[in-house]
Parts: structure tokens; C-alpha cells; sequence
């Protein structure tokens, strides 16, 4: 994709970014009010956006990763802000992805690729169940939830999409614990958000994967 035609993606992007600490907020309680995000979030979705753009372009799932992208934005706020990944929005997330790839598929007469996505869904849920499961695990099962929806559109990139995707998301988030550690800002038994991670690993796998 052209450098003009990505320059539309990045005003909606930035529109998103808006959007998204007043729609986070109706799901943290109390009500969070912070200047930084509203600051920050035009220009985190403008990136988003544009990376997925660029790398996607001639996907005909672009609109979809387009939107699951912005709802997971708001997803990763409210994580950050209360350690809750709401079902609503992880379901409004699903159902994005599963319509609108079902529809890509459909219109591009190409029914193996949705295939792969729910392959990629299932795949990506039964490995984090369990991690889940695992002693002294600290997944919840709104990560769970989140990571087999993520799956759906990583499994219809394909393998190396999916595979990516769910490593660097690990990776990042144990890299930030270790830092975290390393500084003294944390405790070993600090809870953190995983949420951004499994977004920001999702990301990273469309683009590189």
C-alpha cells in the first residue's frame, strides 16, 4: 500500500485513538480519568493501524483486522487500568473476527483460509487453558478468552502468523516482568496485565508472520 493510500488509515486510526479511553472507561470502576492516555492513544492506534495497512493491504480481511485492532485497544486500556479483560468486549472482539472473516472468505471464494482461522482459534485457547491450568499459573481465563479470539485472525494468516503471534506475546511479557523485577518496580507476586502483551504479540505476528 502507497504512502498516500496509508495516510486515510492513519487519520481513522487516530479517530479510534479518540474513542478509546472514553468507551475503556465505561468498564472501570471507578471511572478512570487519565490525561496520559487520552494523549497517547491517537497516536498508539494511528501506528496500529497504519502497521496492519501496510503489511495487509491486499487482504481482503483488512477492515476485520482493522476492527478487532480497535476494540482490542480499548481492551488493552481497561487491562492496564484494572487487571479485567470484560467478556463483552472479548465477545464484541470474537464476533468481528469470526463475521468478518467468514464474509472475507465468502466474498473471496477462498473457504479453507476461515478454516485456518478457527483452527488457529482452537489452537490458541487450548494452549493457554493450559497455561492456565498449570500450578501457580496467574493466566486468567479473560486471557484464555482473549487469546483464542486473537487466534482467529493469526490462524488466518496462517502458521508462521499464529506462531509468531503467540511467542512474541510470551516473550514481551516476560521481558517486561524482568525488567519490572530488575528496577524494583514489581514484586514477584505483583499481579500483571497479560492483555496488552497477547494484543501487542497479535500485532507483531500480522506484521511479521
Amino acid at each position: 500500500m502507497s504512502a498516500a493510500a496509508l495516510l486515510p488509515v492513519a487519520l481513522l486510526g487516530g479517530l479510534v485513538g479518540l474513542v478509546v479511553p472514553p468507551v475503556a472507561w465505561r468498564f472501570v470502576d471507578p471511572p478512570a480519568r487519565r490525561v496520559g492516555a487520552v494523549r497517547l492513544c491517537p497516536p498508539l492506534a494511528a501506528v496500529v493501524f497504519v502497521g496492519l495497512a501496510a503489511a495487509r493491504g491486499d487482504d481482503p480481511a483488512l477492515p476485520v483486522l482493522l476492527a478487532v485492532a480497535a476494540v482490542g485497544l480499548v481492551l488493552a486500556l481497561v487491562d492496564l487500568a484494572c487487571l479485567r479483560l470484560p467478556d463483552p468486549l472479548v465477545a464484541a472482539a470474537g464476533t468481528l473476527a469470526l463475521g468478518g472473516l467468514a464474509g472475507a472468505a465468502l466474498l473471496a471464494g477462498t473457504p479453507g483460509r476461515l478454516v485456518g482461522a478457527l483452527a488457529g482459534a482452537v489452537l490458541s485457547g487450548a494452549a493457554h487453558v493450559l497455561l492456565a491450568l498449570l500450578p501457580r499459573s496467574r493466566l486468567g481465563f479473560g486471557d484464555v478468552k482473549l487469546a483464542a479470539v486473537l487466534g482467529l485472525p493469526l490462524g488466518w494468516l496462517g502458521r508462521d502468523a499464529l506462531l509468531t503471534g503467540l511467542l512474541l506475546a510470551h516473550l514481551l511479557h516476560g521481558g517486561l516482568v524482568l525488567g519490572l523485577l530488575a528496577a524494583r518496580r514489581v514484586r514477584r507476586d505483583t499481579l500483571l496485565p497479560l492483555g496488552p502483551a497477547l494484543l501487542a504479540g497479535a500485532w507483531l505476528g500480522v506484521l511479521l508472520g
